[in-house]
């Protein structure tokens, strides 16, 4: 059954990215010191007294003639650091002996004179209550009978039928969000930062310049209103898990919908990785820990040698369980 949906009426349109605009003007700013890597655009607070360095992301080096003064939303909320350095070389150290199929000798080159940088990463925190409208379909389930027909012999087998009701359905559902977390930096890869979640936030603490005297920071690259977009993408999977809650039933489909996005608001929030890199046949490997929670991930070479042993092995093992099964 299909069905012609019309456009919700909604209360206005509004310009949310002008919105986010007019508060980001609003926030207050400071004025830090930073240095841009030419290699893969990272920008990170400068330390004093600074000459030489490397760039913690790719490992490019760094000159301090390049630092300049930038001029930032201040950060508002800030998560200490609580694993300790020596903890982490511990961890990358553990990480790399536990991956299977790396090649032989990883643990030499990943671990020769390689230091873990203490660094805070930006992300955007939104908060957002919405009101969505939707029209779809409910469907619920019913059974009948049916019969299956063996065309070779032309048996003829009764059997229960699942078939699904479909009817129309609209309605309005609410959601509140409270600090969607939008990493605000693409010098590594969303997907790899994802794998360090969860953050503790409830243990975030206010921020003060202080909590940076001893550590680096890296400068957001992703503005304010694409952060928003971002954090639209994910209130937008718990909206429709709302939506098809509030349609029910054992099947739903979504047709269309409009959310309107009230009481917006927006904090920049840094959170505390160990970061290293490392090189193998000149590729450079980039590997992280949560600073708060010891949770880690990194990039790591295959060994394609042990790989291929590995699927010959299991295949003799297969061949071997077969033999005995018949035997």
């Amino acid at each position: 059954m299909q069905f012609t949906l019309t456009k919700p009426e909604i209360e206005e349109e509004i310009d949310y990215l002008k919105l986010i605009s007019n508060l980001a003007s609003e926030a207050n700013t400071i004025e830090i010191l930073t240095i841009k890597c030419d290699t893969c655009g990272a920008q990170i607070t400068l330390e004093k007294n600074l000459v030489v360095k490397t760039c913690d992301f790719c490992n490019s080096p760094l000159i301090v003639d390049q630092g300049r003064i930038s001029k930032i939303i201040e950060p508002v909320s800030i998560l200490i650091f609580k694993v300790t350095a020596k903890e982490g070389e511990a961890i990358f150290k553990s990480w790399i002996q536990k991956r299977w199929f790396a090649p032989y000798n990883l643990n030499k080159h990943a671990n020769q004179k390689k230091k873990l940088h203490s660094i805070y990463l930006p992300y955007w925190g939104y908060d957002s209550n919405t009101v969505t409208h939707y029209k779809g379909q409910r469907g619920d389930n019913y059974q009948t009978r049916g019969y299956h027909i063996n065309f070779t012999d032309s048996k003829v087998t009764p059997k229960i039928v699942t078939k699904t009701n479909w009817r129309y359905s609209s309605g309005t559902v609410t959601n509140v969000f409270e600090e969607v977390l939008v990493v605000a930096t693409d010098s590594l890869p969303e997907e790899f930062l994802r794998k360090l979640e969860p953050w503790e936030l409830s243990v975030l603490i206010p921020f003060e310049p202080k909590y940076l005297l001893d550590f680096r920071a890296e400068i957001y690259r992703v503005n304010v209103q694409q952060g928003f977009k971002n954090a639209q993408k994910i209130m937008q999977a718990e909206i429709n898990r709302s939506i098809k809650k509030n349609i029910g039933g054992d099947n739903q489909r979504i047709e269309s919908q409009m959310t309107n996005y009230k009481s917006i608001k927006f904090k920049h929030i840094l959170l505390p990785i160990w970061l290293t890199t490392y090189s193998y046949h000149n590729k450079v490997y980039r590997f992280m820990i949560n600073g708060h929670t010891g949770k880690a991930h990194g990039e790591r070479p295959y060994s394609w040698i042990k790989i291929t042993l590995f699927i010959l092995l299991s295949i003799a093992i297969f061949a071997l369980i077969i033999r005995l099964i018949n035997t």
